[in-house]
This record gives structure tokens, C-alpha cells and sequence, in this order.
């Protein structure tokens, strides 16, 4: 009797834990295979991926349900009964809340109502609906933590604009292309405008037609990923179907008409040989100059130059906006971008992933006047810039033009053996860019042996100002296993080799004061320099049960030219109702290394001075003789600790909304100071100046599929909130003036929201989309202290409208900020004195002539602004399919 019991105990062991294997193939609409589709066995962490035809295998128990998922694609659950279950994926598009990510963990991937951390999730045709020319403007207008806007005085910061995520400047989010790290820009911010002393990732050099979904954590994770991810991580997830190619033919322009743009992309996939697939985009562009100047102050000008006001209105009767183009630069852009795999064998794989993008910006510097640069100064302008009489010198515009050189590749090997998956990678990365300027001279007085003038009569017009470069080489190491229905855990080790170069230019740019509006690069500012990293970390989930997991990592990192820094992160979320509500949060500290950038640019620059026009000033590094002399420090990482609470619910299949609070403290934060007199002349450092606290609310809503006549409707609604954005310790020295506080901290808006709605009928989608630009405040170099200068909150307008034709062929039009709302600032009194001022009409023409340039800059100021001044844009573009 006892051995029948035993048997009987053992047998109903054996089901309870029995494993059978399923395998089958997931396809769309038309019946192809869709590689990279997330099959997780129900309750745990089970999960595979499909191949490049669609097939899958997975072991699961008896009785389990298997959910197949995919972005842009409706989630589907199928039974797991007998040995082969085959599923077809609609299309519906849009983000939804349990699409399985893989940003943020080291574990097994999580859908996001089963992550600890908040993770948008934007597919590609999210991206090409908002009709933005590229993936940086693109984001501005679907992510509400997300800010990027060109800067008034383009230079080389017209080569990429500076963006940021929850107001905490470029150099605080890590971006990553397929999971790998991809390399900073060779660009320095240095100009006195939102992103000042900052650099990041070239992210508008993406070609759109490239990307399949953008997961962005909206968290610290610098535990999981290493330096730079402070206030989040963006990972760009590129496409890798075999099938379904298309070409895009893109044009548009502003409502002003210009502007003109107009682009190509072609994207497409093929297998290759039985096992291996590629997926490659092509896209060139070319974008026309916008110019949007102001109506130049005559008395301004006068005080400013020291001219006579008849002669200053003489020649603004015939250039009312005195020369000056200022708006957005012509640019043309070549992208290249292949994503490919090959299968070894059912556990093992090969993958790579490459991109190329070649980038012409031309932009111009503010215009020389006749009466700026005079022929009583500089008689020979006339000749350079006339037909030698003097009657015939109006002055003359200096060019700007950029070549910018971006590339990146990964080569990887992944295997799963004994349920341990390995991945195995090398990823190289640089960007360079070089400088040229045109119709200018160097008017430095200095003299040959002979007496004779070097520059002045016999200056060249012009010259190449050198650039700079930047490259990474990252080697990753990726162990994984779940070793339980309970444990996953994670673990790997990275090493990273960085160059920076600051190139030369030729003498003549750099001579006596250089180049007349942008001096090039000194024999001894210029240089190469390297260092190198090497970091490890140990990553642990445990689901204590179905609805409570809690997740910790922790990560050493050490560099070898400041040491080393130690991180950790605890995640957790607790699941009820059915899974229908989620409760997250998350612990963390983290670190930013400085660049090499930072640590190592020195230079002479052009900058605008209140009441005196364009001066040169310097920037020193903090390893240069003349930092030791004045005392300044070496630069230190940044230390972070982050704090993060949220919940997200789905009362239903259509409805779901997640809202998140944020606390991030940053100490020792790197900042590029003010300038300041010394006996080396007015400079300015980079300083680990002082400690700041970030702190707001991130919301997000959809309500999806709602029947409307033979159509279906969809609401979105999402917004951030910043409730705290401010210096927290004393400043360490006093180069950190009220004009970088407002930069650094109110320069964004303090609220965005973004209210969109799409309705597909027929042949026919359209979409609304209503982005609230919140205020902005500034506090512009030269403007009086008792006043400030806020931007006034704007809605703007987009709407969209597609039309399939065929099968194959979709036409879209887009009209861009559709009611041509354009940024609109004004004076606030901080005090007594400041409102006294603003009673006074003269005074405040005059406050308002030192932070424009005299009105050249009377749209946005001369320090930035919160959203494009170009006004109405116009898109039309014609999608073919293969």
C-alpha cells in the first residue's frame, strides 16, 4: 500500500512539473513571418523571441498560457495545447502598457506592467506620424519629459541642437543603439544658451525609416549601464523584418516659404542564406535656410558701436534687419544604417548593426556692419568686400559651415546553453567635425620680419578653423539565466577605451584674435588625449511572488584618470486587482564621469557682449598650467541618488494611465562657469561647482479602440511636471552667475503636456496633437537684476492626415504648429525697482536691446528659447511599399 501511495505522490510530481516544447511560427496580416516577437509563458519569466521567419520554440508546463507580443502589433494569448501553436498579429500601432521591454533590467525582459521602472515605449509609427524632418524634433513632440529646440546663434552648435530629459541637460542621458552605448558627439555646448558646458549623443543623425520602437527610461540607472544615465537611458531598437520594404519620398516647407525641404529614405530586409537576415535604411535629405531676424534698433546700435545715428539709419532704411540671418541653417544629410543576424545553430547567433551618416551645415554669424566694422578702422574692407570704393562697402556676413562625420557598429555573439545566456560584443563609435569660415578676415595687427602686415590688407578671407573628434570602444560581456520561476539573475563586466581630439587650424585662423567670428583652434589648445574604463555588475530578480518582485543591482566602475566609483540600485513593484493596478519604485545612486571634452577643451571664443557687441574671451581646462596658477581643481564625477515612485493601472483592455514621481540629487554637478577677469584675461573653467535637486511628476494616458462610426478613435494624453529644478549647496566659487542659473534650471519649460488624438477610417487616418509649452524663465547677461525674462506658455497645434491609395501606396500631410503660434516673451519686476523700471518706456527699450542684440534676436532673446520660432511647417510625403 505505501509503495502505490508513493507512486501514486510521484506521479502527480511528475505532472505537476512536466515540460512539453512548443514551437510554431507567428506571422501578420499578409501572411509573413515577424522576426522579434516577444512569446513569455504567462506568470513568469519564461520567454523566447521569434527568428527571422517568424518560428519559435519554448518548453512550458502543462496548462500554461503562452502571450505573444510585438510593438505596434495587438497582444495576443493562445493556449499552449498540443505541440504546435501558430498565431497572426494585427497591426493597430501606438504605445501600449504591457509591450515587452528590455530597457532598465539585466534579468529577463518585462512587459511595462510587470517592470519596476518606467519605460515609454514610442513605436516607429509614432515617430513618422508627428511629420518632423528628424528623430530628435520627432521626440520633442511625443515625449513630454523630452526638450530640444535650436539655439539662436547657431555655429557649431547648428551641427546638433542640444536636448534633454527632465531638464537635467544632454550629458544626463545615456543613450544606446540595440542595447549598446552609443558614442558622445566631439561637440562641446559652449555658448550661452540651454546645454552650456554640456555634450551628448548625436541622436538626429537616426535615420527614422530605421527604427522599429525607442524604449526611454525615465530613471536613474546608472547601476545597470554606467556613467551618464542620471536621469535616464534612451534605447533605440532597430528594425529587423525581412520583408515589407518601402521607399519615402518627403517634402515640405514653412508657412513664410522657406525652409524647403526635401528627403528620400528606403528601408527593406532580406534573408540571408537560411538563417540570416539584414535590415538596411538609406535616407538623404536637404533642408533650406529659415531666417526669422528682427527689426534692428537704430539708437541702439549708435550707443552700442559708437556710430553716428544718421549713418546707422541710413543703412538700416536699406536692411531694416541690419544683414543678420538668424532662424535655422541649410543642412544636407546622408544616412546609411544595416541591422543584421545570422543563426548558428537553435542556441547560438551572431549580430551586428552599423551606421553611417555623413552631415553639411551652413549658418551664418551676425552681421558686420559698416559701421561695426568701419573703413576708418579697416580701410581695405572696401576692397575685400566692395568694388574698392568706399561708397560700395555695406559690410560683410561671415560664414559658418560644418562637416560632421558620425558612425557607429556593433558586432556581438549570443548563446543560451544549460539556460544561460551569454552575449558577447565589441561596439566602435566616433563623430568628427571640422569648420570652415568664409568671408571674413583677421584683422590682428601683427607684422612680418620686413615691417610688412601678416593679416589686415593681406588677410585671407578664409579659413579652416580645425574641429574636434571623438571615439569609443566598448567591449561587453552579458550573462543572464533564470534560475527559477522565482530568480533571474544577471551579471557582466565592460571595458571602454575614449579619445578625444581637438584639431588644429590653419594660422590664420587662430593668429593675434583669429578669424573675425569664430577663431580657430591654437597649436597649444589642440592635441589628443585618451583614457579608459573598466566596470562589472551583479544584477538580481526575485518575484517573492506573481505580484511582488523586487530587483537589485549593483556596479563598480573604475577610470583611469580619476578612480573608481561604486553604485547600486532597488527596484520593486507589487501587482493586485488582477493585474490591473501597479504599484513601482525605485532606490538608486549613480555617477557621471566627466568628459574629455570637458576636462580637456581650452580655446579662444566669439561670444555677445551687452552694450559692446561680439568680444572674444577664453575657456581654459582644468589640467592647463594656467588652471594651477588660478588654483581651479580637476575635475571629479558627479555623484547622483535618485528616488522614484509610481503606479500604473489598466481598468481595461483600452484604457491605461501610469504616473510617476521623481527625486534626483546630483552632487558635485560639472559646470562650464561664468566668465571672469584675470591676469590671463576674461576666462571661464568647468568646476564641480555645486550639489542641485531635480525633482516632478511624469503622467501618461491612452484610451485606444474606441468605435466611432465604421472607424476607430484613440486619445492620448501625457505630460511632465517639474516641481523642483535648482542649486541646493553653496556655489564653490564665484564664477556662477544668475544667467547659468536660469540656463541650467529654468531655460525648459517647468510643464509640457502633449493631448493627441488619432481616428483610422477607412482609407484615412488623422491625427490631432495639442503640445503645451509651459513658462520658461531667463536671466539674460546684461539685463538689470531686478528683472527676469519669462517666456509665455504656448499650444501648439499639429495635424496630420494619411491616405492609403493602395496597398502599397500612402500619401500623408502634415501641417506642423498648424496655427502658427510663435514664442512671445516679456519683462517681470523681481522687486520694487523692477517694476519702477517697467514704468519707464525708455528703460525698458533699452533692457530689451541688450538681450537681443538690439532686436536682431527680438523672437527668442540672444540665450534661447522654449519651442521653434519657425512658425507653420508644411509636410508632404508618399510611402511605397515593396
Amino acid at each position: 500500500m505505501k509503495k502505490i501511495t508513493l507512486l501514486f505522490l510521484l506521479l502527480n510530481v511528475s505532472i505537476l512539473f512536466a515540460q512539453k516544447e512548443i514551437s510554431g511560427v507567428v506571422k501578420d496580416n499578409s501572411g509573413a513571418g515577424l522576426p522579434g516577437v516577444n512569446i513569455v509563458e504567462k506568470g513568469t519569466n519564461n520567454g523566447v523571441s521569434t527568428n527571422i521567419d517568424g518560428a519559435y520554440k519554448i518548453k512550458v508546463k502543462e496548462g500554461a498560457t503562452l502571450v505573444f507580443s510585438y510593438i505596434g502589433f495587438s497582444k495576443v494569448e493562445k493556449a499552449a495545447t498540443g505541440s504546435t501553436v501558430n498565431v497572426v498579429l494585427s497591426e493597430e500601432g501606438g504605445q501600449a502598457l504591457d509591450e515587452i521591454v528590455v530597457t532598465g533590467t539585466r534579468t529577463a525582459p518585462r512587459s511595462n506592467t510587470t517592470s519596476a521602472l518606467p519605460i515609454d515605449v514610442i513605436s516607429s509609427k509614432d515617430l513618422t506620424s508627428t511629420g518632423q524632418a528628424t528623430f530628435d524634433k520627432a521626440l520633442q513632440y511625443k515625449i513630454p519629459s523630452f526638450n530640444t529646440v535650436q539655439t539662436p546663434v547657431n555655429d557649431a552648435t547648428s551641427l546638433l541642437d542640444p536636448y534633454e530629459i527632465r531638464n537635467m541637460g544632454p550629458s544626463r542621458t545615456l543613450i544606446l543603439i540595440n542595447g549598446k552605448r552609443k558614442n558622445l558627439s566631439s561637440l562641446l555646448y559652449v555658448q550661452t544658451s540651454p546645454g552650456r558646458g554640456e555634450t551628448g549623443a548625436d541622436i538626429s543623425a537616426i535615420p527614422t525609416d530605421a527604427i522599429e520602437r525607442v524604449e526611454i527610461l525615465r530613471d536613474g540607472a546608472s547601476a545597470q549601464y554606467g556613467s551618464d544615465a542620471i536621469a535616464g537611458v534612451m534605447n533605440i531598437i532597430l528594425k529587423k523584418s525581412t520583408n515589407g520594404g518601402s521607399v519615402t519620398v518627403r517634402s515640405g516647407m514653412t508657412s513664410e516659404g522657406d525652409g524647403e525641404m526635401l528627403g528620400v529614405s528606403l528601408n527593406n530586409g532580406s534573408t540571408v542564406g537560411d538563417k540570416g537576415f539584414v535590415n538596411y535604411t538609406v535616407d538623404f535629405s536637404k533642408v533650406n535656410q529659415s531666417n526669422r531676424p528682427g527689426t534692428v534698433d537704430a539708437a541702439g546700435e549708435a550707443g552700442d558701436f559708437g556710430a553716428s545715428l544718421s549713418d546707422v539709419q541710413a543703412f538700416l532704411a536699406k536692411h531694416p534687419d541690419a544683414g543678420n540671418i538668424n532662424g535655422s541653417p541649410e543642412t544636407a544629410a546622408a544616412k546609411f544604417l544595416v541591422n543584421g543576424g545570422k543563426e548558428l545553430s537553435e542556441t547560438s547567433q551572431l549580430y551586428y548593426n552599423a551606421a553611417y551618416v555623413y552631415k553639411k551645415v551652413n549658418s551664418f554669424a551676425n552681421y558686420r556692419t559698416p559701421y561695426w566694422r568701419t573703413l576708418s578702422d579697416y580701410p581695405y574692407l572696401k576692397d575685400f568686400f566692395g568694388d574698392g570704393t568706399p561708397a560700395s562697402y555695406q559690410g560683410y556676413v561671415p560664414t559658418f559651415e560644418g562637416d560632421l562625420n558620425d558612425y557607429n557598429g556593433t558586432f556581438g555573439y549570443k548563446s543560451t546553453k544549460n539556460d544561460w545566456n551569454t552575449d558577447a560584443s565589441i561596439t566602435v563609435g566616433g563623430n568628427t567635425q571640422t569648420y570652415s569660415v568664409n568671408n571674413s578676415h583677421n584683422r590682428s595687427d601683427i607684422q612680418d620680419e620686413n615691417g610688412n602686415n601678416v593679416y589686415l590688407e593681406n588677410s585671407p578671407i578664409s579659413f579652416k578653423p580645425g574641429g574636434t573628434a571623438f571615439n569609443h570602444i566598448v567591449g561587453n560581456l552579458d550573462i543572464s539565466k533564470v534560475l527559477s520561476d522565482k530568480i533571474s539573475i544577471g551579471f557582466g563586466s565592460e571595458m571602454r577605451t575614449e579619445t578625444f581630439e581637438v584639431i588644429e587650424g590653419d594660422k590664420a585662423s587662430w593668429d593675434g584674435i583669429g578669424a573675425d567670428s569664430f577663431a580657430g583652434n591654437r597649436p597649444e589648445n589642440s592635441g589628443k588625449w585618451n583614457r579608459y574604463n573598466l566596470g562589472a555588475y551583479l544584477d538580481v530578480a526575485y518575484d517573492v511572488t506573481k505580484d511582488f518582485l523586487i530587483n537589485g543591482t549593483i556596479r563598480y566602475e573604475d577610470y583611469s584618470d580619476f578612480g573608481g566609483a561604486t553604485v547600486w540600485k532597488i527596484s520593486s513593484r507589487y501587482k493586485f486587482a488582477d493585474d490591473k493596478i501597479t504599484l513601482r519604485g525605485s532606490v538608486s545612486t549613480g555617477f557621471r564621469a566627466p568628459t574629455l571634452h570637458q576636462i580637456y577643451t581650452q580655446k579662444s571664443q566669439y561670444s555677445f557682449v551687452p552694450g559692446q557687441g561680439i568680444q572674444v574671451s577664453g575657456l581654459i581646462n582644468n589640467s592647463s598650467p594656467q588652471a594651477r596658477i588660478l588654483g581651479i581643481p580637476k575635475l571629479d564625477a558627479e555623484k547622483s541618488t535618485n528616488i522614484t515612485v509610481g503606479i500604473g493601472a489598466k481598468p481595461s483592455r483600452n484604457f491605461n494611465f501610469t504616473v510617476d514621481y521623481y527625486n534626483i540629487k546630483v552632487a558635485d554637478r560639472i559646470v562650464l562657469g561664468d566668465k571672469v577677469e584675470t591676469q590671463f584675461g576674461t576666462v571661464a573653467w568647468f568646476e564641480n561647482s555645486f550639489d542641485s535637486r531635480t525633482s516632478g511628476l511624469d503622467f501618461v494616458a491612452n484610451y485606444t479602440n474606441i468605435e466611432l462610426g465604421t472607424g476607430k478613435l484613440a486619445f492620448n494624453l501625457s505630460g511632465n511636471v517639474t516641481i523642483q529644478n535648482e542649486r541646493i549647496s553653496p556655489v564653490k566659487s564665484n564664477n556662477f552667475s544668475p544667467t547659468l542659473d536660469a540656463l541650467m534650471f529654468t531655460s525648459r519649460p517647468d510643464t509640457k503636456w502633449i493631448l493627441g488624438a488619432n481616428y483610422e477610417i477607412g482609407k484615412f487616418g488623422f491625427s490631432l496633437n495639442n503640445t503645451y509649452f509651459g513658462k520658461t524663465t531667463f536671466k539674460q547677461d546684461g539685463l538689470d537684476s531686478n528683472l527676469r525674462t519669462e517666456f509665455t506658455p504656448k499650444i501648439v497645434t499639429d495635424l496630420g492626415v494619411s491616405f492609403s491609395a493602395t496597398e502599397k501606396l500612402t500619401f500623408s500631410f502634415n501641417a506642423n504648429n498648424l496655427l502658427n503660434v510663435l514664442p512671445e516673451w516679456k519683462f517681470k519686476a523681481e522687486n520694487a525697482a523692477g517694476a519702477a523700471l517697467l514704468a519707464d518706456a525708455a528703460q525698458v527699450k533699452n533692457q530689451s536691446n541688450l538681450i537681443t542684440f538690439n532686436q536682431r534676436y527680438s523672437r527668442m532673446t540672444y540665450d534661447g528659447f522654449h519651442f521653434s520660432q519657425l512658425g507653420t511647417m508644411f509636410n508632404l510625403s508618399m510611402n511605397y511599399k515593396f
